[in-house]
């Protein structure tokens, strides 16, 4: 799945960049390189620095063991997301770091393809300041390192860029096997998120309007279009088609379509969230709506794909808002297309009109500083990992480990056996998950708890998700009868009781 992006991503820039887009690059790339590593300093190396992304290095730790996503170890994010975590173990270095580097390279080259974009509507310093922008904000919506925006939304920006490449050249006769390629980056981008859909319905529009105002035949259209279509569907055909003929089609459609219709969302917590999203944003909307009502305008070779971006823009906010979870890290696609557009407000030099882009910028930087810091402070260090492994590692036995609450991490490092396919805590200590497994999780619960795990892991400490009040009845009731807390250990601000199996279990 990487080298595919990869080598798509080479052949689609280098059809695209323009000559002097070729001569900037070296610099752009070296600006982005150490702006990127600098912002993520802090981050790297930590093996639970976020709660996805050590879920996803598992399951790529398991895959490499033979482990089958969906059918050995549970989770609704395409396959391809995984094939990308199994793809670090290929390397021979700390897979958390090759994870969060491999992170750092897709979003340096995502960073790229903005400023190429932004040289639509904007001078080539402004556009170097939007892919900058890019790298700055992502860590404000903990989307630095390995979330899944961060692999998709290359693909996808080097779609918008094929796309806008074809709107502005008439009669082409290209059209059709360019839209092909960019429909077939979008069926990439969609086996690492699904939500890359929104965006490439509305690519595909603007190709069949292009093709409509070229005079194409509705024939012609319809069928080009077909064509069009099953290039975006055709990785995940082709996954589809491989888990049916293994025997297990029905539990890959359950994961991947089924199970987010019967996911809840807290609408008071959600709201809570996404007024915080859009009181961050708010520099971003000064660039877009209010900058270009008091400066000249900063257009540059094609203006006319303006609109364009702004259908790219929505789609983008649509794939966020349409869930309803609005999680910070669900507004990665959304920066791409909202860099881009700031771009015109972030090349303005002139004597007070720079402010705009100061403003974006600042704000991004300090954010881009103060979150990662925070989430450190909350979430430990390394150093506090590693002990907290070694606490559980030592009382195993030989036996499971379950990690009711805390960081799934730890089967990773304790190489513990799972004793159960929902490895990601939340999928059975959260309430909102309580009716997407395909499952019950009370009785899964009670089957982990019947087999004895070596060691149950359980929080000290708050939890922001609305608890699953049976699944922890049972636990708790489990642990009073038949365990032992043997030692509290601290991850950041977290807390977590770690129970062991008292003596006369263990014999058993």
């Amino acid at each position: 799945m990487v080298a595919r992006i990869a080598a798509t991503a080479h052949r689609a820039a280098q059809a695209t960049l323009a000559p002097a887009g070729r001569r900037n690059w070296p610099a752009s790339l070296g600006l982005y390189v150490l702006a990127g590593f600098a912002l993520r300093l802090i981050m790297l190396g930590k093996p639970a620095f976020q709660s996805d992304e050590q879920f996803y290095l598992l399951v790529g730790q398991r895959m490499a063991s033979g482990a089958i996503p969906y059918v050995d170890i549970w989770d609704r994010k395409p396959w391809g997301l995984f094939a990308i975590f199994r793809s670090v173990y290929a390397l021979p270095i700390d897979p958390v770091l090759a994870y969060q580097i491999l992170g750092l390279a897709f979003s340096v080259l995502t960073a790229l393809v903005i400023e190429r974009i932004a040289r639509f509507i904007a001078p080539p310093a402004a556009a170097r300041l939007a892919g900058l922008a890019y790298l700055v904000w992502q860590p404000v919506f903990n989307v630095a390192l390995g979330q899944s925006p961060v692999f998709y939304n290359l693909p996808v920006a080097l779609a918008a860029l094929m796309v806008l490449e074809a709107r502005i050249r008439v009669r082409s006769p290209a059209l059709a096997r360019r839209g092909l390629e960019a429909m077939l980056l979008v069926g990439l981008a969609m086996q690492v998120k699904y939500t890359a859909m929104f965006e490439g319905v509305v690519f595909g529009l603007m190709l069949l309007a292009r093709g409509r105002a070229d005079g194409w035949t509705a024939g012609r259209l319809a069928v080009v279009g077909t064509g069009w279509v099953g290039a975006a569907l055709a990785p995940t055909l082709a996954v589809l088609l491989c888990y049916h003929l293994a025997g297990h089609g029905e539990a890959f459609v359950q994961a991947n379509f089924i199970s987010i219709l019967g996911r809840s969302t807290d609408i008071g917590e959600a709201l809570v969230r996404l007024t915080k999203e859009a009181l961050a944003l708010l520099p971003f909307g000064l660039a877009i709506f209010l900058a270009p009502r008091l400066i000249s305008p900063a257009r540059g070779t094609h203006g006319a794909v303006l609109p364009d971006l702004r259908l790219w823009g929505l789609a983008a906010l649509g794939g966020f808002l349409i869930f309803g979870t609005w999680y910070d890290h669900y507004l990665g696609p959304v920066l791409v297309p909202l860099c881009v557009l700031a771009a015109p407000a972030l090349g303005r030099t002139a004597a007070g009109e720079r402010w705009f882009g100061q403003v974006l910028l600042g704000f991004g930087l300090l954010g881009g500083i103060a979150v990662p810091m925070a989430q450190v402070v909350e979430r430990g260090t390394a150093a506090q990992f590693a002990s907290a492994s070694d606490a559980v590692a030592r009382e195993l036995h030989g036996r499971c480990l379950f990690v009711y609450e805390g960081d799934s991490a730890l089967y990773r490092t304790t190489q513990a056996c799972i004793p159960s396919r929902f490895a990601y805590p939340s999928h059975l200590n959260a309430l909102n998950e309580a009716r997407a497994l395909g499952t019950d999780p009370v009785a899964e619960t009670q089957r982990v708890l019947t087999s004895r795990p070596g060691v149950i892991v359980t929080a000290e400490t708050g939890r922001p998700n609305h608890v699953n009040e049976a699944t922890r009845a049972l636990v708790r009731d489990t642990v009073r009868r038949h365990y032992r807390k043997y030692a509290v250990v601290a991850l950041g601000t977290r807390k977590f009781a770690l129970w062991k199996l008292g003596d006369d279990n263990v014999r058993r």
